[in-house]
């Protein structure tokens, strides 16, 4: 009875690591790689195939599955100090985000495609960066990003890896050479503030030059209009003021000739003429050229008076 149960327990040790190596080939056998990655499979240390997301089967102990991740991995690097062109000793930090296109490549042409992209990424920043000033190195970001990016690629293409970007996080400066920055940008706004303040006293001043002059122009116009206005008044006034007085010598002179006038009259209106003339408070006298008229018309005066009764 003892003999038995001892051949059964050992029976029973040798089943269950029978059942335990089989489930640890199971397990070495089946696999699943996840979405988003890739299984590449070795036998015996080489290369034989990579496998997409799924259930992969492999050959216990002479085959082995490494995943490798497809996906675009942001890869946050330390920050370091660089060397500008102008000798300004500025520390940087950048993110890179890349992305493994090929997993072959990736695996069996660089030992270590983290490490190695992290040392590349420093060399590279320090090689663009050490050719900029420092005021290039601050405003010109993004040129900064396209440089290392180029630097990057020519390399990693040939790992099977893809530089999707690079995000400069960091360039910092001195704090001696921030503060020298901005006092610099303080007298920047100022001056450019001045500027801006001359530029608008300059054209208020143009303002108010033009409208000085659109109203100069516009009251000579119409001063123009008005003087127009009143030539054309007072020629009208001379012409209406001439024809009234031709029409009154008209008138005159026709009733003269009607009345026939004989040389007592005439003589009247002379002698009539001198007599307003003596009574003006001119001190002027005015004397007939023709003193032969006068003397008629005075001997045409006498006649009339003789010829009337008791003169």
């Amino acid at each position: 009875m003892i003999a038995i149960s001892n051949v059964t327990i050992g029976g029973l040790v040798v089943a269950a690591l029978v059942v335990l190596v089989l489930l640890f080939m199971l397990r070495k056998m089946i696999n699943i790689v996840q979405q988003g990655e890739v299984g590449v499979v070795k036998r015996l240390g080489e290369y034989r195939k990579t496998h997409d997301a799924g259930l992969v089967i492999i050959a216990p102990f002479i085959e082995a599955l490494q995943r490798v991740d497809m996906r675009e991995i942001p890869r946050t690097g330390d920050r370091q100090e660089v060397i500008t062109k102008d000798n300004v000793v500025v520390t940087v930090n950048a993110t890179i985000f890349t992305q493994i296109v090929d997993a072959k490549q990736a695996l069996f042409s660089i030992a270590d495609f983290d490490v190695a992209i992290d040392a590349l990424a420093r060399t590279a920043l320090r090689s663009v960066i050490g050719t900029l000033s420092l005021d290039e190195a601050l405003s010109e970001r993004e040129r900064i990003n396209t440089d290392v990016q180029s630097q990057m690629e020519a390399v990693t293409d040939k790992w099977g890896i893809r530089i999707s970007r690079i995000e400069i996080v960091e360039i910092a400066p001195p704090p001696k050479i921030l503060e020298a920055l901005a006092l610099q940008k303080q007298a920047d706004q100022e001056k450019r503030a001045k500027i801006l303040q001359s530029e608008g006293n300059q054209q208020s001043a143009i303002n108010i030059a033009d409208g000085a002059a659109k109203a100069a122009i516009r009251a000579a116009e119409g001063e123009r209009e008005a003087a127009i206005l009143r030539a054309e008044g007072n020629r009208q006034a001379f012409i209406l003021e001439a024809e009234g007085r031709a029409q009154a010598i008209a008138s005159v002179y026709d009733a003269i000739r009607a009345a026939d006038p004989n040389p007592a009259l005439i003589a009247i209106l002379q002698l009539d003429t001198l007599a307003k003339f003596a009574e003006s408070p001119n001190t002027k006298i005015v004397v007939p050229f023709e003193s032969a008229a006068l003397l008629g018309a005075a001997q045409a005066l006498k006649s009339v008076m003789d010829a009337v009764p008791g003169a």
